[in-house]
């Protein structure tokens, strides 16, 4: 290949500029022109750029007639010993010396796809191929960042309280911007973006999903709703805020895992426990664990629908009150007593499956509940209950599906690279974070955002997300699988001068150190078979 495009940071003429009418530019391709605005092809925007200002997504402009990459490319060092996970400016001065001849500590640089560039329209290789040795295996790294429409978010919201109703729209800004999805055990579950949001709606929609998706993705916070439940603040490892109120804990387990967790502990200083819970609500007494404790039984009937022994469904509406029920009254789930059951000065705990909410109930001469004050020993078993409950917390999941510009700018037969990388030859990271490849056809990504470098995410206007990608492999590997070799450039030539395409300055670049809990995305090189 031998033409390049605006977007490889060549110094081009801008095509003439001409006005039809009042204010309508057009764009004369045949004749050169007077470099008074660059062409962006960066995406299907095309946006024309004067001098000195940046393009409608703020991450190219025009520098001097040179189309420029505003943001820097990170570039992974495990070698910055002692330096707080902050940027490190790029000093040329100080790494001179060690990029000479072969890098010295070329086993603890990585050049990441934050800042690298994209490789729309799809035909170019990708920004850097870099040829690298690692541990005396020949290693070669495509870095790019792509432009994702069919992309979403995945959040997960750990809560013990009722945040709405599966399938109820999510909106931000008054536009619906994804769904609830099913709960798992101790967490809410939302479904935020995708391609119908981005695209299939109105141009605010779109534009509000884009910018929703651009803030949780870089560890921002986003105002949310959710039609028929709760409003939300929430951000990427901090605790959701419900209704105005920081959560503190997600459940220890469900009412009956909690009976069964922590039975032995109120063996003998309770006649009776019932954890009240959304979804399964446990009565200690009529439990298995109650029974192989030889409990007596209590008589306590519970409202809701039984399903078996001390595990009751459906025993309150959902909400936000006891164990992510509507109640503020626990008593009021108990039916009845069994009169010939129960007996006066039965001793009764009702808690959440959190331990947020707990009281203590002495049945009178009539069987008539009164609260009296908690126990001290009963009062550390729920101590014990909030201890092993874990802080709430939001997680933010990037989701996306490798394309074409990241495909083509590995390969010209996107198959083989699709196959590569499902027989683990292939090594797929975001920001150098590990990231999960779905079952399946084609290359469906997963990355926790918290393990990416800050600000990993940008936009375009089309709508969509920009979002950065790494394929590591063995350099045979990677000519199997039709691999653009010829582009293939050493590590220190990358670090000296910047893309394939660059011309003239190094590509703008900073370091950030390694996350440590991130594996090394060159430490292990793909195994064979």
């Amino acid at each position: 290949m031998t033409e390049h495009t605006k977007t490889d940071g060549l110094s081009v003429q801008a095509p003439a500029v001409t006005t039809q009418g009042d204010d309508a530019p057009t764009v004369n391709h045949a004749r050169a022109a007077s470099a008074v605005k660059i062409e962006c092809n960066a995406c299907p925007v095309l946006c024309q750029i004067s001098p000195g200002r940046s393009g409608a997504c703020d991450r190219y402009a025009n520098q001097d007639g040179m189309l420029i990459r505003v943001d820097p490319v990170l570039v992974l060092n495990r070698a910055l010993k002692g330096v707080e996970p902050a940027l490190v400016p790029f000093a040329p001065s100080a790494s001179e010396e060690a990029w000479a001849g072969d890098l010295v500590h070329a086993n603890d640089i990585f050049i990441t796809g934050v800042g690298s560039s994209t490789t729309y329209p799809d035909y170019k290789p990708a920004p850097f191929i870099v040829g690298s040795q690692i541990d005396g295996v020949d290693m070669v790294t495509v870095v790019t960042e792509g432009i994702f429409s069919y992309c979403s978010l995945k959040i997960k919201i750990d809560t013990d309280r009722y945040l709405g109703p599966e399938q109820a729209n999510v909106l931000c800004r008054g536009e619906v911007v994804g769904h609830v999805t099913t709960a798992e055990y101790g967490s809410q579950m939302l479904s935020l973006g995708g391609v119908h949001h981005l695209t299939g709606g109105s141009k605010k929609e779109g534009r509000v999903t884009m910018e929703m998706m651009q803030a949780l993705g870089n560890k921002e916070a986003a105002e949310l709703s959710i039609e028929g439940g709760a409003n939300l603040v929430i951000q990427a490892g901090r605790a959701p805020i419900v209704n105005g109120v920081v959560e503190q804990r997600m459940r220890v387990g469900c009412g009956s895992a909690a009976i069964g967790i922590f039975a032995q502990q109120f063996f003998e200083l309770a006649d009776e426990v019932v954890v009240v819970d959304d979804h399964i609500t446990g009565v200690l007494t009529e439990h298995q664990a109650g029974c192989c404790l030889n409990m007596r039984p209590s008589g306590i009937s519970i409202r809701g629908r039984r399903s078996t022994p001390g595990r009751y469904f459906q025993v309150a509406n959902p909400g936000t009150g006891w164990g992510g029920t509507d109640i503020s009254d626990p008593l009021g789930i108990i039916e009845k007593w069994d009169p010939k059951r129960a007996w006066p000065g039965l001793r009764l705990l009702m808690t959440s499956t959190t331990g947020e909410h707990a009281a203590w109930f002495v049945l009178d001469e009539n069987l008539t509940p009164q609260q009296q004050e908690m126990p001290t020993a009963v009062q550390t078993v729920i101590d014990r209950i909030g201890e092993n409950c874990e802080p709430s917390m939001t997680t933010v999941l990037f989701l996306g599906g490798a394309g074409g510009s990241l495909r083509a700018g590995v390969t010209d037969n996107p198959v083989l690279l699709t196959r590569a990388i499902k027989q683990a030859l292939v090594n797929v990271t975001c920001g150098g974070a590990p990231a999960y490849v779905w079952p399946g056809g084609g290359i469906t990504v997963m990355v926790d955002v918290l393990r990416m470098p800050d600000n990993s995410f940008g936009t375009v206007p089309t709508p969509a997300i920009v979002a950065p990608f790494e394929f590591s492999m063995r350099v045979e590997d990677f000519k199997n699988l039709g691999g653009h070799m010829s582009y293939v450039r050493p590590l220190d030539v990358v670090l000296r001068s910047g893309a394939w395409h660059a011309d003239g300055a190094p590509t703008a670049r900073q370091w950030v150190m390694q996350p440590t809990q991130n594996p090394w995305p060159l430490g292990q090189p793909p195994q064979l078979g």
